[in-house]
Formats: C-alpha cells, structure tokens, sequence
C-alpha cells in the first residue's frame, strides 16, 4: 500500500520542474522529497535605480521620455479689456441709429465689421470704375458720372449691382427692388457709388394731381418740409392720399426704385439720377 501511495504523488518523468530539482529522487523517499520542495518559489525580478520613481516608472511604460528641469512659465502676459455691466440696455447688442446695424460692443472683429459697413452705408459703395462702362456726363454733372448697367451684362456688373441694392433694401425693403427686365443708373463720385436709381419699362402711367387748390396743406407744407415729396411744381404730404387721373397715358420708363446715400442727400443727386434716365 505504501508502495502504490508513492507512486502517486511522484511526478511524471517529462516535467521539466521535476526533473531539474529532484534529478535523483527514489521512489522510497519520493513522498518526503515532494514535501520538501513544494513550496518553493523560484521569483526574480530586476533592481531599479535608486533615483527612478513611479513618474518615471509610468512614463517608461507609456513609452515617453520623463521630464527633465523645471517647467518654463509663459512669461507674455494678456491683457484682456473687462466690461462691468450696471444695467445697460444695450450691453450685449448695440444698434446704430444712422446705419441701422447691430454689433456686439467690446468685440474686435464685430466692430471693425460694423464701422466698414457704416462708412459704405453713409458715404456710398467704393467703385474704381470699369474698362467699359456706359458713362453718361454733362456740365451739371462736373467732376461726377452716372453708369447705366442692363441684363446682359458681364457678371462683374451686375454683382456690383446686387452690392448696391442690398444696400438700399437696408431702407426700402427687400425682394422688390430689382428684376431681369430693370435698367440700374450708378452714380458715381469721388470713387464711391453714391445714388442709384432703378428704372423699368412701361406702357402707361396715370398723372398725379397736384392738390395746389387747398392754402391750408400748403401753408402747413411750408411750415414742415421734412415731411413733404416734391416732384417738380407737384407736392406731396405725408397725411394725404396720392390722387392720379382716371385716363391712362403713355409712358415709356417707371421709377421701380431711387436711392441715395444719407450723406449726400439734398445735394440734388437724385435729379441728376432721374434727368439722366428721361
């Protein structure tokens, strides 16, 4: 019985363990040898160095080289410019009253935008002029010029146009102003398009009546201007309704739309525009 217990507990002959520690073990005492070295524990490991920490540790394991000397500071300051709020209306958004934009104040970019939009808006579009162009000049004109523009033009014209009525669609309103069939007049002053009016055809047109037969609404007329229209010896007022005549006449050209840039208003731009379309 005892024979067949040690046999049991021997281990096999091709195990490499058995065979490199008990290289001479009998099967008498194979059962006390066994005890003997059970426990065993074969561990090696590698020493570190005495100044290696667990930074470097991880940093070696991840494959990144640690960290030498100190960590260098950014030494350039920023100087950012605070705005304290103290119940401002128009903290956040500003709208200006002569060009009708909203910016955002304290904001570089929105300011730098709104001033480039307030100089087009007040003192009319930059344009240096084209190669060919439809120039029309006349004493009354002197130094000045006023370029027609039609359908068929070159893309660089008509992209001009669209700049300039995007301008006036800031006061008139938008997605009227200008169809395929249009005739544009630019006039043009000191580099910069000033006016613009925007004429089409016609086959008829009904005759405004001038209301001259009543002192009182021209009485009034004289005692506040800014609130009339003139149209040659015809005047309109604000709180009057436009009268015209039942018969129709003939007409070859319509004012669809006229324009002109706020600083340059009462200058007689707008006549120059409407006697160079007649």
């Amino acid at each position: 019985m005892q024979s067949k217990i040690n046999s049991f507990f021997k281990p096999p002959s091709s195990s490499p363990i058995a065979t490199s520690i008990t290289p001479d073990i009998t099967d008498d005492d194979g059962l006390t040898a066994w005890e003997n070295n059970r426990n065993v524990i074969v561990n090696t490991y590698e020493r570190r160095s005495p100044k290696s920490d667990r930074r470097e540790a991880l940093q070696e394991c991840i494959g990144k080289p640690p960290r030498k000397g100190p960590k260098t500071l950014n030494k350039k300051r920023c100087y950012t410019q605070f705005h304290i709020e103290l119940g401002q209306s128009d903290f956040l958004l500003r709208h200006c009253v002569e060009c009708g934009a909203t910016y955002a104040p304290g904001d570089e970019s929105d300011e730098k935008n709104h001033q480039s939009f307030h100089k087009d808006y007040m003192n009319g579009i930059p344009f240096k002029g084209w190669q060919n162009e439809r120039a029309f000049t006349s004493p009354s004109l002197d130094k000045n010029r006023v370029v027609m523009i039609l359908e068929n033009d070159s893309p660089a014209h008509r992209n001009k146009v669209q700049e300039v009525v995007k301008m006036m669609e800031v006061e008139l309103g938008e997605d009227w102003i200008l169809h395929k069939h249009c005739k544009v007049y630019l006039f043009v002053s000191s580099q910069r398009i000033s006016g613009c009016l925007v004429a089409e055809p016609i086959k008829e047109a009904f005759k405004i009546i001038a209301p001259l037969d009543d002192k009182r609404l021209l009485k009034k007329e004289r005692s506040s201007p800014s609130t009339t229209i003139h149209f040659g010896d015809i005047v309109l007022l604000d709180n009057r309704a436009i009268v015209c005549e039942e018969e129709a006449k003939p007409a070859v050209c319509g004012v669809r739309a006229i324009w002109v840039s706020p600083s340059n208003r009462r200058k007689g731009l707008a006549t120059q525009l409407l006697d160079t379309a007649r």
